[in-house]
């Protein structure tokens, strides 16, 4: 998908105009040249479909020779304004003109601070399909987006392409089928994210070596080995450091306490957390921020093989804490144990894990809001404010100490379940209790990592939730 600067609207052309209207007909930039060009068409054409401008509608005119394109889009804003307004619009827009080769538009020019970084980021991310299965892929033709009287606006758009691709490779990588996707696999993806990334990988070997118990214990049953995968961003000009974990179970069927059928299908998704790390890990390095980055990624997936985990058994985590596994499908939580230890010990300012935890957290929160928890209200604070920005949906839920005792194990340090009630508390609590008390936040993201619709810019499947929160956490860093 090119994204270019152009010239006005009546020297542009191309298959479309998308132009933006708020909430009472309020004319957003070029909308009212637009209807002057038309000759009052406008008015009686929006009335007759009902177009308010609501958030999300659009309404679609044929142009005939009045203006240099085939039909202009109205597109519905609503009554405020802001960039994810934006992110959404341009979302709509290039989702539903696949068709249309050359768009034009003139949405940017809304007075919105990072306007252009926005349409260009909901734009790409509207574009986005996964059709590498499909034997007879519907094509698509749109390949060009100018943005009209934008002036020098080239960083900016590079820097939402960043961001998009990030978002992309997260959403890829969500959406292939487990069985493509076996731990060494994505290892490799690792090692060629970036060249300013350094990747070390520990097999199984190794990990045993290295005591990484809780990702062992998962992978026990499992004929594909794991791999525990450390990235390494590390500008001379950090002035922050930055820790980021994933989840990467890469097919989740519950081990030995096993899935439902019906839950499983969709499984494929656990890994969602590594995917949105390796997609924020390349686009901080590709935006070259002054923050250091250290990104663990625990790769393995949890079957229920002949040497399974059993209920009951106890493992040893990287630390040197115990935990008494009474339910395998509780895997996440073994796994992040040891990745959290291990990223705690480097000393960072905080660390963020992201993870599709806990079905209580969707529950709690639905499928469209992250849960935070965290032991640093500052930390919380940061965390929140970047999502908000970056136009990701998170709510705050208490760590909660008093629940502790909900996973106190009468033969280990720990349990991995808690009671039935407040299960996403219970276990961020257990998380807890591997990072040495650095500055620490947890996004479950079990709700949001996968739609079950098209929506603006999200596609059906695998949304790459929490790579544009990740991005945006990294610039707040830097000075």
């Amino acid at each position: 998908m090119e994204i270019v600067a152009g010239a006005g609207i009546g020297e542009e052309g191309g298959d479309r105009l998308v132009v933006p209207v708020l909430s009472g007909l309020t004319w957003g930039p070029g909308a009212a040249e637009v209807r002057d060009a038309l000759d009052g068409r406008v008015e009686t054409f929006l009335e007759a479909v009902d177009f308010e401008a609501k958030r999300g509608q659009v309404a679609v005119l044929p142009v005939d020779d009045q203006l240099p394109y085939g039909d202009v889009m109205f597109v519905g804003l609503g009554d405020e304004v802001d960039a994810e307004a934006l992110r959404r619009a341009a979302g709509t827009a290039a989702a539903r003109s696949a068709r249309s080769r050359t768009v034009a538009t003139t949405l940017h020019r809304l007075d919105i601070d990072g306007a252009v970084e926005a349409v260009a980021v909901g734009y790409l991310l509207g574009a986005y399909s996964f059709d590498r299965y499909r034997s007879d892929p519907t094509p698509r033709r749109n390949d060009r987006l100018v943005l009209i009287d934008a002036g020098e606006v080239e960083d900016e758009i590079a820097s939402g392409r960043t961001i998009a691709d990030g978002v992309a490779l997260a959403r890829d990588l969500v959406n292939e089928p487990a069985v493509a996707k076996p731990p060494e696999a994505l290892a490799e993806i690792a090692r060629g994210l970036s060249e300013s990334v350094r990747v070390d990988v520990y097999d199984e070997a190794a990990c045993a070596e290295m005591g990484f118990g809780g990702l062992l214990a998962v992978a026990a049953g499992s004929a594909r080995p794991p791999r525990m995968v450390v990235m390494r961003y590390e500008p001379d000009d950090a002035t922050a450091s930055l820790a980021l974990v994933g989840k990467g179970i890469v097919f989740d069927s519950g081990g030995l306490s096993l899935k439902p059928a019906k839950s499983m299908e969709e499984m494929k998704t656990d890994m969602a957390g590594a995917a949105a790390v390796f997609g924020a890990t390349k686009a901080i390095a590709s935006l070259g921020l002054p923050v250091k980055v250290v990104a663990v990624t625990p790769i393995t997936e949890n079957m229920p093989g002949g040497g399974a985990t059993r209920p009951g058994d106890v493992l040893t985590a990287y630390n040197g804490k115990t935990i008494e596994v009474l339910n395998t499908d509780a895997e996440g939580r073994l796994v992040l144990a040891d990745a959290l230890a291990y990223v705690a010990e480097t000393e960072p300012d905080l660390i963020v894990d992201l993870a599709t935890l806990t079905g209580a957290c969707k529950v709690a929160l639905g499928p469209k809001i992250a849960g935070v928890l965290g032991n640093d209200d500052d930390a919380i604070g940061r965390v929140v404010g970047a999502a908000r920005a970056a136009g990701e949906s998170v709510w705050q839920l208490p760590l909660e100490r008093e629940y502790r005792k909900m996973i106190d194990s009468s033969i280990a340090d720990m349990k991995n379940t808690g009671e039935r009630w407040g299960g996403a508390i219970t276990a961020a609590l257990l998380l807890d209790e591997f990072v040495d008390d650095r500055p620490w936040v947890h996004l479950d993201i079990a709700g949001p990592a996968r739609a079950s619709s098209d929506e603006h810019y999200i596609a059906k499947g695998g949304t790459g939730f929490g790579v544009r929160t990740l991005v945006e956490l990294a610039r707040s860093l830097a000075p």
